[in-house]
């Protein structure tokens, strides 16, 4: 996640996206899910499955993208941007699942190989390059910024790569008659399509955990608020995600000879911004520590309560 004040505005810019991406989709799963069963080939109708589990995924990520700008009231004091994280989460455990059913259905047709018609595969497929090709560059300036927008580009990028694969898959078949390979290039297709998604899977769950984000170092954010004038100590540091592109945090500043004025926080709020793109920064400064320190990664844990102050004697910026 980079840094920049317009990640909360980012989703609106992307409802056009979603639209577009979920009708071409759809046509597409209708059409490539009609010859598959037509010519009985297992790697169109693979890939017809797995554009329908995209189809859910876009779905999923607009829901929420739009979610994560409802705003925030008495019940919900952050909104609901959590809910780009789990659109992100559930998007990559159905892409999973639909790979394992995949994978399973491709072995079985392995030991019974079946003919299929490779110039219908490959004229179906060769569609399926151009919608999804288009779509993926529907997302791609959005990519790096939301890890929401960033799966439904790496889904639609894999989906134009796998039709590929389909079209290569069914020249040879018509070629050379190779009845295997059908089953084939569906486990392949499984393999390509697994090993994109487990990075969403992974950083999805983490950020779920309130995890903290990739590109944010907590040592090097620890590091910034101890160089501030006046402070002696950080201790209970917190730096999590509020969505799939908004970062917070929270910092107690031992700060026994002076106290944190407007200036010190703006300036603090500032660093913390352009250096780690965090954006909702609250930072509690007090003379002499009452609380005891939460421990760091580093630190022996063995020995560390964890205990919040309430008293709100602090500095609150965003």
């Amino acid at each position: 996640m980079s840094a920049g004040h317009d990640h909360s505005h980012a989703p609106a810019n992307f409802n056009a996206a979603f639209a577009i991406g979920i009708a071409l989709n759809i046509a597409f799963v209708a059409i490539e899910s009609f010859y598959g069963w037509k010519v009985s080939s297992l790697a169109l109708l693979a890939d017809a499955g797995h554009n329908l589990s995209d189809v859910i995924g876009l779905v999923l990520a607009w829901v929420g993208a739009l979610a994560s700008r409802l705003q925030p009231d008495a019940r919900h004091t952050y909104g609901w941007k959590r809910a780009s994280v789990l659109a992100a989460f559930v998007n990559a455990v159905l892409l999973l699942v639909a790979m394992g059913s995949l994978t399973w259905e491709a072995v079985l047709r392995l030991q019974t190989p079946e003919p299929t018609e490779g110039l219908t595969v490959m004229a179906v497929a060769g569609v399926g390059i151009a919608i999804n090709t288009a779509t993926a560059l529907l997302f791609m300036r959005g990519r790096d910024s939301d890890l929401n927008i960033r799966g439904a580009f790496l889904h639609m990028a894999a989906d134009a790569l796998v039709s590929a694969g389909v079209v290569v898959a069914g020249w040879l078949a018509l070629t050379f008659g190779w009845t295997w390979l059908d089953p084939v290039v569906s486990l392949l297709i499984a393999a390509v399509i697994v090993v994109g998604t487990w990075s969403l899977f992974r950083q999805s769950l983490h950020l779920l955990f309130d995890g903290v984000p990739d590109g944010v170092d907590l040592h090097a954010v620890q590091t910034l608020l101890e160089a501030l004038p006046g402070v002696s100590r950080v201790h209970d540091l917190h730096v999590w995600a509020m969505g799939t592109s908004e970062i917070a945090m929270t910092a107690h500043l031992a700060m026994p000879e002076g106290h944190a004025d407007d200036a010190f926080l703006q300036n603090a709020t500032t660093q913390l911004h352009d250096r780690f793109g965090i954006e909702h920064v609250t930072l509690q400064a007090m003379r002499v520590p009452f609380t005891r320190p939460c421990a760091m990664p580093t630190e022996d844990h063995h020995h560390h309560g964890h205990r919040h102050g309430h008293a709100h004697e602090h500095g609150h910026a965003h």
